[in-house]
């Protein structure tokens, strides 16, 4: 039976991640699916909004840029992405994600290989946007 070998989850069923912001929903990972390769999601950034500056020590990531335009800080410097456009990011990169446009920007990542714990998954390289409402 097909359900024994595959997962299948709806970006409206999963609530969204906004810590480092943006709407960022994971939908298949270890705790979703079983994952045990890496896991995957996709990310909308409203006009103005970023996603804080951070790095994967053990990962790599791959973005792909589904709608709309970013501008990606990659260690410091900024690389421009427009729809239809992909991004691959090496272990140890500090990357941060603006969006300057006028537009949603609509993205798919999926990083891998996964970390030890989740915990350490992510590294942060200033604060958290939820740290600094508070």
């Amino acid at each position: 039976m097909a359900s024994e070998r595959m997962t299948k989850i709806s970006a409206d069923n999963v609530a969204p991640n906004r810590r480092r912001g943006g709407d960022l929903r994971t939908l298949l990972s270890p705790a979703t699916s079983g994952a045990t390769a890496g896991f995957m999601g996709v990310l909308t950034l409203e006009p103005g909004e970023v996603v804080t500056e951070h790095y994967h020590p053990y990962s790599e990531e791959f973005l792909y840029l589904v709608n709309g335009e970013i501008t990606a800080r990659i260690d410091g410097e900024p690389v421009s992405l427009s729809a239809g456009e992909a991004l691959h990011l090496e272990i140890n990169v500090r990357h941060r994600l603006e969006n300057h446009g006028d537009v949603p920007a609509f993205l798919v990542f999926q990083l891998g290989p996964l970390a030890p714990r989740p915990e350490l998954g992510h590294v942060d390289t200033e604060p958290l946007l939820e740290q600094e409402s508070a």
